[in-house]
């Protein structure tokens, strides 16, 4: 791979299947701007991929081997199976095709200062956080990250400096294709379990991810974590570490305090004071967020100050308690939130900013991840008033009937008695109407497109209002 940054880039036309995927359309803009001649497929149409036919991509609204002509490289995303039709025609042609991950390695492998964000939770805020930090240093950096970030206006940005900011993502192994300055680990959590066979399989997995840490390089360490915890005692290298509850870190947080759900607290480095901290995002866990962007910045010599203003000044990503909108004082949030750790810490910071109920949407996301995880699922929804479970987003699966979201909604009445199921996004957005109230807070929550919920609830309100006057 190295070699296609090396050649004339103008010669190069590389096709990526699932271009419309948050991560692969970040990697066509950073290639498009190296002056690569990028074409794709996706058979979702959306914003994403109006936006790079602007910039000059080629893209078709399907999986067609006959969009396979005479392009130097094929790249393709995990979820796309290895007999997609593209992918078929391009080995019979002779063309290279490789996995996005690769690409992103190799894309990392040119910059000296990388960063890579892995974890179960957490990696799309804390790699956001790094960037606002980066960027507040002046530092000019590149940055690829899993969500729509406002402060860079989208999931990538261009940078000219030796700086580059990524995710690291342990599905199906992505991140073995990395070989970063400086990794983070933030959590280790049983999740993917159509890949991985249960935790110790994904403690290895990030273990070797470690093992391809550049040396000299850095490694940052959440020992809250009982996981990483544990992997801490393999690692030959000197670590960073940090946590809220665990005494002897290098970083911790003391003096915690919240107001309206935004957390102060006091920065300590090696048992010292180092700063006083207000985030402007909610949320107990994003003080460990914090910390994790915090050590990492610290380690990679970023002045003090510059970590300071970049770390308050992070305003969060869409998708992550994001404030879509307030009608008739009924304020509508949506959250990426899909895997039980995540969805207590979601619930838990809006509850804080909640002066009513709290009512949640939730989408499952995989029948995989639904039925392996049932029991968890089951019991992380008491922190709601009312849980309005819809259908299993169905992602890269298939529906094979071992699982649907009538039983979640069983499941979570055995423990709290506050679910109801309903399937259509409409008659979710009519329940509401009958039973959210001035002061209520509304959470769409999961991976899928529930959020259009809370966008369906706000116009039917808006245009009530307009009935009624």
């Amino acid at each position: 791979m190295d070699s296609f940054f090396t050649l004339d880039s103008s010669n190069l036309t590389i096709h990526m299947v699932g271009i419309g995927g948050i991560s692969m359309s970040g990697l066509a803009e950073i290639l498009m701007r190296k002056n690569v001649k990028i074409t794709g497929s996706d058979i979702n149409q959306s914003e994403i991929t109006e936006k790079l036919k602007s910039m000059g991509a080629v893209i078709y609204p399907s999986h067609d081997p006959q969009n396979i002509k005479d392009q130097s490289l094929v790249v393709y995303t995990a979820a796309v199976n290895k007999d997609n039709p593209e992918l078929v025609e391009a080995r019979k042609r002779g063309i290279p095709v490789i996995e996005r991950a690769d690409l992103l390695g190799a894309i990392m492998d040119q910059f000296k200062e990388s960063i890579a964000v892995s974890g179960t939770h957490g990696k799309t805020t804390t790699t956001s956080m790094i960037s606002s930090i980066i960027i507040e240093a002046g530092l000019d950096p590149t940055i690829h990250v899993g969500g729509i970030l406002d402060l860079i206006g989208g999931n990538t940005r261009i940078g000219n400096s030796s700086w580059f900011i990524a995710e690291a993502c342990e599905y199906k192994n992505s991140f073995l294709k990395f070989r970063p300055y400086l990794a983070v680990v933030l959590n280790i959590d049983e999740d993917h379990l159509d890949f991985f066979k249960d935790i110790d399989d994904i403690r290895h997995s990030f273990e070797a991810f470690l093992s391809n840490v550049k040396n000299p390089g850095f490694i940052v360490l959440n020992m809250d974590d009982p996981q990483t915890k544990t992997l801490s005692k393999s690692l030959a290298r000197t670590v960073v570490t940090y946590g809220v509850n665990t005494p002897g870190v290098d970083w911790t947080a003391e003096n915690i305090a919240f107001k309206n759900g935004y957390a102060s607290f006091d920065a300590i480095y090696k048992n010292e004071f180092w700063a006083r901290i207000t985030l402007s995002v909610p949320g107990s866990h994003n003080v460990s967020n914090a910390l994790a962007a915090i050590a990492a910045c610290h380690c990679l010599g970023v002045p003090k100050n510059a970590i300071v203003r970049g770390i308050e000044h992070y305003k969060g990503i869409h998708r992550r308690l994001e404030d879509k909108g307030t009608v008739h004082n009924i304020r509508v949030m949506d959250d990426y939130a899909h895997h039980p750790t995540e969805i207590q810490a979601t619930l838990s910071a809006a509850r804080a900013l909640a002066s009513g109920k709290l009512i949640c949407i939730f989408q499952p996301h995989t029948y995989t991840r639904t039925y392996e995880l049932l029991d968890d699922f089951s019991r992380s929804f008491a922190l709601a008033d009312t849980v309005v479970v819809t259908d299993i987003y169905s992602a890269r699966e298939k529906d094979t009937g071992l699982i649907h979201s009538r039983t979640l909604t069983d499941r979570i009445n055995l423990q709290t008695g506050n679910a109801v199921y309903i399937s259509k996004f409409e008659d979710i957005s009519d329940f509401l109407m009958e039973n959210a109230q001035p002061g209520d807070l509304v959470l769409t929550m999961g991976a899928g497109d529930v959020y259009k919920v809370g966008e369906i609830f706000l116009e039917s309100r808006r245009s009530q209002s307009l009935v009624s006057l």
